[in-house]
């Protein structure tokens, strides 16, 4: 991740959140390619990609205890600050999902509730805002969409609001998608978390793998470049020196979409499953 201090507008400090302290500015470089691993192997790759000054995607992995716990969200371009809602659900609700699931809540309520927390927090950012330039004061509704998976010695679950996707991905056979997209006519979003948008209803699905695979997570600036699970399933399963797993896949799948065009936010998270 770049390391800028200084805001590219007017030479201010930049927080940890990307903007400066002094006149609000999103810093273009910051976050444009970052890369998460965590015990067991699980690892994500977030990249800006080619077309957008800003990464507004987010992703928080972590393990507790069994369970392997993931979050990808994407910030919506036509709203304001959307790397922060994205940033902001992606944390919240992996601490939500790491509460619920230590204290022996079952996935699917965890999932649930971590959606509910999420979207709490994203709403929270909404309100009155001085615009750097003009100094008129404006209302901002961040918002963001939402998936989250976890593993476990009983299975996978996942959870989404909005077009982030969760998939199965076996060693062998045919893999599937784990996640309906919230879209209507012409693609556009049906739900997603923020101030303007209703109470979170997740779609929540488990499942039992036969077989050892992974547990994908993307943004739709990767599905979009491969909309069918045979095409993400080829990648995820090229041969690699011993070694290589989740993080190559990971990079292995950025790679793709940016060769393709790079022309989102693109956010890949794999999470190995023993079956």
């Amino acid at each position: 991740m770049d390391e800028n201090t200084s805001c590219v507008v007017c030479g201010g400090t930049v927080a940890p959140d990307g903007h400066c302290w002094d006149c609000g500015e999103s810093q273009p470089a910051f976050r444009a390619h970052v890369e998460t691993t965590a015990d067991g192997g699980a690892a994500g790759v977030s990249d800006r990609g080619l077309r957008r000054g800003v990464n507004a995607d987010a992703m928080a992995l972590t393990t507790a205890g069994t369970w392997t716990i993931g979050v990808v969200c994407d910030g919506v371009s036509m709203a304001p600050r959307a790397e922060r809602a994205a940033r902001v659900a992606a944390e919240g609700g992996l601490n939500s999902l790491v509460e619920r699931l230590s204290s022996g809540t079952l996935p699917e309520a965890a999932l649930a509730e971590s959606a509910a927390r999420a979207g709490r927090a994203v709403t929270a950012l909404a309100g009155p805002e001085r615009a750097a330039r003009s100094g008129a004061e404006v209302t901002v509704s961040p918002a963001c969409t939402y998936v989250a998976g976890v593993a476990g010695p009983q299975g996978i679950w996942a959870a989404s609001v909005g077009d982030s996707r969760a998939y199965w991905l076996p060693e062998e056979g045919p893999g599937m998608a784990l996640t309906e997209d919230d879209t209507g006519d012409l693609d556009t979003l049906t739900a997603w978390l923020g101030a303007d948008a209703d109470e979170p209803v997740p779609h929540i699905r488990s499942y039992r793998p036969p077989c050892p695979g992974r547990l994908l997570l993307c943004t739709d600036g990767l599905w979009r470049h491969l909309p069918h699970v045979e095409e993400l399933s080829a990648i995820a399963r090229r041969p690699r020196p011993d070694g290589e797993g989740p993080l190559a896949q990971a990079r292995d799948l950025v790679a793709y979409a940016l060769e393709a065009g790079g022309h989102d936010n693109i956010t890949v998270l794999v999470v190995p499953v023993a079956g």
